[in-house]
Formats: C-alpha cells, structure tokens, sequence
C-alpha cells in the first residue's frame, strides 16, 4: 500500500482537566469534527502518555477526536503515581470522560498496551464501542512479560545485556523486581537511572530499523520515569488481569467492527499474540504489516493505521 501521511497537524477545539477521585485528574482534548464519528486515542505504555501527533491517525473532517492521558501519565495528575492506578480503575475513567463528553459510542483506538486497554474496555462496555481498531497486541499474559523482560534478548541481545546489566548480578534473577524496586524509589538518584535503562531498552526494541532518535525520546528524563514506573507496575500485576481474560472475553465484541494491525517484526509483542487474537476474532480484519516493527511512527503501519480509520469512517456512516 502506498505510504500516506499522517493527517495535517491541528490544535484542540476543548480541553481539560476531569477530577476521577481526589487524588488523581486526568487530561482530555477533542479535536476535529464535534459532530462526526467519536473516536477515542488510548496511548500505550502504560504510562507513555498522548500527543499531537496522535490526532492525526484520524481524518477531522469525519471524526470527533478524543484524547486523553490515562491516570499517572502525561498530563495527567499526580505525574508516575501508582496508588488508586490498575486497569479497573482505568476502565472506569474512560466511562467517566464518555458521559462527561455526553459521547453515547466511539471507536476505540489503541496500540501496544493500548490494544490490552482497549479490549478490555470493551469487554467491559461494550454498547459503549462502534469498533475497534487495534496495533501491535499485547494481553498482558505471563508469557508477554516474560518476553518483554527476557525473550527480547533473543533478537537485540546487546540492548538486553544493557537492560540486565544496569542491575547488579543479585537481581539479575528477577529483573521485574529488581528495576520496580528501584523505580519506586523516592531517590530520583535511584529511579531516574533505572527508568532511563528500561525505557532506553524498548526504544531499542521498537522499530524494525534502528531509529536513534526514538530510543534517545524514550529513554529522556521525566518521560521515561513515567513510562517505566508504569509499566513495571502494570507487568508486576499482570497487567491486572485473569491471565487469558481478553481472548476468554472476545466473543462480548465479536458482533462489533475490529481492525487487527500487526508488524511482521514487530520483537516488543510479537505476532503470535495478534495471531492468537485473530483466530479468537475471525470476524476481524487483520493487516500483518511486512516490513514493520512495533512502532506506529513506522510508516507501514502508519499507513494501514490511517486506512483502518478511513474505512471505518465509511462503514459507520460518515463516507
């Protein structure tokens, strides 16, 4: 397929900050159409957080686009915090911002840790969801971490001895452990080395090509504390879900629209999941992206990202 361009940049139209408990408030914006198709943009990581750019995997003219940063992350406040912060929690935020934006449905776009979210809202809600469109599966089983945390080093093995090495030989058995403890540390002497290490790690693991300036984004000061903090959270707790839930759960959204985009390559979740989720949702359309890695800013994925939202566009009305 031709290798389209992101849609032009475009600023919000309405933003805010909506208070979830006291303790944690997350940022949303919208942008686009306010009358065309809801479209909802839930980030990966988890604790990667939204940006710009991500508005514009959606055309404006026919989507109204929602974005927003999930509970610990981004703009959201307070910034890596971990109390009060499972998927349960976020399920219910995603709720709250829906009905505060009087939304009755939207399609659902998530990718990497997003796609985990993103099935897992719709399990849970699913007359709330028009479709699906889904990138680079992770459900988050043991088997998934294991390879984030070992397997990897089977394809970028100097970046893994990198990533096991930043620990001493003592928690080299169980490297979770080892990088959680020291990410929530309060010393940022302690955590701010421990999240540049695992952040620098998945950089280095995300795209089928090297791309130096990602890696270096990923493993940058706060914005790696975010995401590692989070991330060894959530994998601590196996994403806090039943392990094997999401495929258990498919058939609540079989009914509904779903676009599977994988990479060939892709090494940080690896095609067997998508694999697996596609022959557990055989309805859905499946685009295995040859020449591609994890990344959405790759450009075949990109492209079948775009398309995906063009089609759907179509099929749910707004042609």
């Amino acid at each position: 397929m031709s290798r389209r361009s992101l849609y032009p940049p475009l600023s919000p139209h309405a933003s805010g900050m909506l208070d979830l408990d006291g303790r944690h408030a997350m940022y949303w914006e919208e942008s686009g159409n306010p009358n065309g198709v809801p479209a909802l943009f839930l980030h990966g990581g988890p604790g990667a957080g939204a940006g710009a750019d991500h508005r514009r995997y959606f055309d404006p003219a026919r989507y109204r686009i929602v974005i927003y940063d999930q509970r610990g992350a981004g703009r959201s406040t307070p910034y890596g915090e971990l109390a009060d912060n499972d998927t349960a929690h976020l399920i219910a935020d995603i709720e709250r911002l829906r009905v505060h934006l009087g939304i009755g449905a939207w399609l659902v776009f998530g990718g990497s840790w997003g796609s985990t979210l993103g099935l897992a809202y719709g399990q849970a809600h699913p007359d709330r969801c028009l479709g699906f469109v889904l990138r680079g599966i992770f459900l988050c089983r043991a088997r998934e971490v294991d390879w984030f945390l070992r397997g990897m080093g089977t394809l970028f093995p100097e970046a893994w001895r990198r990533f096991r090495d930043f620990l001493p030989p003592v928690d080299r058995d169980d490297l979770l452990a080892g990088y959680y403890r020291r990410l929530t540390d309060p010393d940022p002497a302690l955590h701010m080395p421990a999240a540049e290490a695992w952040a620098g790690y998945e950089g280095a693991c995300s795209t089928l090509r090297p791309n130096p300036a990602l890696e270096a984004a990923f493993a940058k000061g706060e914005n790696a504390l975010c995401l590692a903090r989070l991330e060894a959270h959530y994998l601590s707790h196996g994403g806090f879900l039943e392990e094997g839930a999401l495929l258990a759960g498919i058939d609540r959204i079989r009914h509904l629209p779903g676009v599977i985009v994988q990479g060939r390559y892709d090494a940080v979740c690896p095609i067997v999941t998508a694999d697996e989720l596609a022959r557990a949702w055989p309805e859905a359309d499946y685009r295995i992206v040859a020449a591609a890695g994890h990344s959405a800013a790759e450009p075949d994925i990109r492209a079948e990202l775009i398309a995906a939202t063009d089609r759907l566009a179509r099929k749910l009305g707004r042609g």
